[in-house]
């Protein structure tokens, strides 16, 4: 599939939820919904008391003529390229909160990276925490699936409109997910997994009674950092041995709860490497992210002799990318069984 034909899917989805937009009067991500919710219902227009109206359905059947061949020329990597871009608009245009903001796949990719050097091929389970759009980790299982790997996804979210794009996508690039919607403090339905991963929300959990039963829980009923008490709960699911690969602030530990976070850690987890991310990635020194990967404690694991501490200078370099993969992978000879 040439980039060209990439650009048409996209232009001619595009067309086709901002007919819905406009007919259901609404944002762009609801008329999303919509427009997947009807490319999934073999892309047939759905009606309520006659909206869309009948110019628009005509409009609708045409464009649906077209997305309907495109899609199926293209590979399930390429249908999350087009679905990505769709949503990075529509997240500007409806103004979504950073922390709900879409992960993009160039820090996908790392995470596939990470996974495949700690993992064979064969069945691996991975949970996103908090899934939000899907992106993440449908970037994850659609590229450990090409390169040879079976995975399995599990997803929670408690925000009913992220879910919902998620699940849609899931569907729409069939992979293999299963949504939870709920708070991910809550328990979860689920066997252990291989693998925790997580763009993690940054700011305040505002239940002090659920935090409580943290060990990263702030003291004197301030409340605690979401990203620190979700890192724990995503750990307790993880299996023996199992890894947790998470976006964090890159000052994560220079804030004033730190003091518990690094308990919890030298206690229970293995710290074994934290890559800070390129800053022209953020949009300020605040906004800053790095990937953390921590290691639960297992029969012949140990925490590194030597953590992991690496910078990227950028992702769009291929031979800086080339150097980080060969000094991961001696990182990761020499330090992890």
């Amino acid at each position: 599939m040439t980039q060209k034909q990439i650009e048409t899917a996209y232009e001619k989805m595009l067309e086709a939820i901002q007919i819905l937009e406009n007919a259901l009067k609404s944002g762009f991500l609801e008329a999303y919904i919509e427009n997947g919710e009807n490319m999934l219902e073999d892309f047939k227009v759905q009606v309520t008391d006659g909206i869309p109206n009948e110019t628009d359905q005509a409009a609708l059947h045409d464009l649906y003529l077209a997305i309907k061949d495109l899609n199926e020329k293209l590979s399930r990597a390429e249908k999350l390229k087009v679905l990505e871009l769709l949503l990075l608009r529509g997240s500007k245009e409806d103004h979504l909160q950073p922390n709900h903001q879409l992960t993009p796949d160039a820090l996908g990719f790392l995470f596939v990276f990470f996974i495949e050097q700690f993992y064979p091929k064969g069945p691996v389970r991975i949970l996103d925490g908090t899934v939000g759009m899907g992106n993440l980790l449908l970037t994850v299982l659609i590229h450990l699936n090409a390169a040879g790997w079976k995975p399995f996804g599990i997803g929670v979210e408690n925000d009913d409109a992220l879910i919902e794009i998620a699940a849609i996508n899931s569907e729409l690039t069939a992979a293999p997910v299963q949504f939870y919607h709920q708070d991910a403090l809550q328990p979860l339905l689920e066997d252990a997994v291989d693998v925790a991963i997580a763009d993690l929300p940054v700011g305040y959990y505002p239940q002090n009674e659920t935090a409580e039963k943290f060990a990263v829980a702030a003291p004197d009923d301030v409340h605690t950092y979401a990203h620190h008490i979700l890192m724990e709960a995503l750990m307790k699911q993880v299996k023996p041995g199992g890894f947790g690969i998470f976006l964090v602030p890159a000052n994560l530990f220079e804030s004033r709860q730190t003091k518990n976070l690094n308990r919890w850690l030298k206690k229970t987890v293995y710290l074994q490497g934290m890559i800070q991310l390129p800053e022209r990635m953020f949009a300020s020194k605040s906004s800053q992210k790095s990937i953390l990967i921590l290691q639960q404690p297992g029969e012949n694991v140990q925490q590194a002799r030597e953590v992991l501490l690496a910078k990227l200078p950028s992702l769009k370099d291929p031979a800086k990318m080339q150097e980080f993969f060969a000094a991961f992978h001696t990182w990761k000879t020499e330090n992890l069984s």
